[in-house]
């Protein structure tokens, strides 16, 4: 009788412990296959254009597909991520403008601030796509990754480019080795970094390029691979913050040339402009003819940032023009139309030309 007992009593924990045993293994199984939340923010461009023919690659209609028909188009994304998606704007990058920046960067802020979302993607026209990722460098108040796409191909293009680009933003977006890198580009299975990337070529795919300071790594086989990261200080250590902003600063860029005269300078600062980026010869030089204005500009408040239409390189303090007596800014190594970006949201801050040459040095 004791033996059918102990028998008993032996089967029965058995069967507990055989129980307990495969729920723990389930438990590590559903573990395993956690997939990232990933939210895809819509703005439209050429990821979402379709031409006339599978062979239009040129003169194509940007901006003409939704959101869900991109996600539907590539079924592959989710068996990486849970996808959803937003139409934010439809519009071909050219149209990009700062009230289209405001209202993504607080939608994007928004989203990541919820624990749902683990990254977000942009989908972005190419024209203009460096500028939105630089505006978002430094404004996003997250450490999670930011991932902007476009493509170069409509989506009806044979070998369209879009499909594999989005797949590849998912991916990185949804993983853990582009947390706290900052805002990413991903495309043509390259990783760069927002500040340095431009596009550099006006129809192939390879057009994306950190020419000088280099990209920040590759996506190969499904998988992100870093080989360096961004130094310069951007979204959650960023001092920007638009999320009370309705409107930004009004700032141009004058484009200096040969026999370049005073006409765009003075037009710009009668149109009511509260900063100038004068994209200079060389670097940053300052024409005999524009010097005059320039100087008048900052006379009336105007802040005046010398950057350079070269493409590489420092635009070095008191170098080709003193900058302590003229109480103008140079730009580092910024582009003209990030060195605008950064102007704007300096002037958000503060008007002392101290505190903003400290900024373009340290973003």
């Amino acid at each position: 009788m004791l033996f059918h007992k102990t028998a008993r009593s032996a089967s029965a924990l058995f069967g507990f412990l055989f129980c307990v045993a495969l729920a723990a293994q389930a438990q590590t199984q559903t573990a395993a296959v956690k997939l990232p939340n990933v939210t895809i923010l819509a703005t439209g461009g050429t990821i979402a254009g379709t031409g006339a023919t599978s062979t239009t690659t040129v003169g194509y209609t940007a901006a003409t597909v939704g959101i869900e028909t991109l996600i539907a188009a590539v079924p592959e994304m989710t068996k990486i991520a849970n996808v959803s998606g937003e139409q934010v704007f439809q519009i071909a990058s050219e149209n990009m403008g700062n009230e289209h920046w405001l209202a993504l960067a607080k939608r994007v802020n928004t989203l990541l601030a919820q624990p749902s979302v683990d990254g977000i993607v942009i989908t972005h026209g190419t024209d203009t796509l460096e500028e939105t990722a630089y505006f978002l460098n430094l404004v996003v108040k997250s450490r999670k990754p930011v991932v902007v796409v476009g493509s170069m191909r409509p989506s009806t293009a044979l070998s369209a480019d879009g499909p594999i680009n989005l797949y590849n933003a998912v991916m990185l977006a949804g993983s853990s080795e582009a947390v706290g890198r900052g805002v990413l580009v991903a495309m043509n299975d390259q990783i760069n970094g927002a500040r340095d990337v431009t596009k550099s070529n006006t129809t192939t795919t390879d057009t994306f390029k950190a020419s000088e300071l280099g990209m920040l790594g590759y996506i190969q086989g499904g998988k992100p691979y870093f080989y360096r990261t961004a130094m310069r200080r951007h979204t959650l250590e960023s001092e920007f913050d638009v999320m009370n902003l309705s409107v930004l600063p009004q700032v141009e860029i004058a484009y200096a040339h040969a026999n370049v005269g005073p006409v765009a300078v003075e037009a710009l600062v009668a149109s009511g402009a509260k900063g100038l980026i004068h994209a200079g010869v060389g670097n940053g030089s300052l024409p005999a003819k524009v010097r005059p204005a320039l100087s008048s500009a900052r006379k009336k408040g105007v802040l005046i940032v010398r950057s350079s239409r070269v493409g590489q390189g420092i635009v070095a303090r008191n170098g080709e023009a003193n900058d302590d007596e003229l109480d103008f800014v140079a730009g580092d190594n910024l582009s003209p139309q990030k060195a605008r970006i950064l102007l704007m949201l300096a002037l958000t801050r503060t008007s002392n030309t101290r505190e903003i040459q400290k900024m373009f040095s340290t973003y």
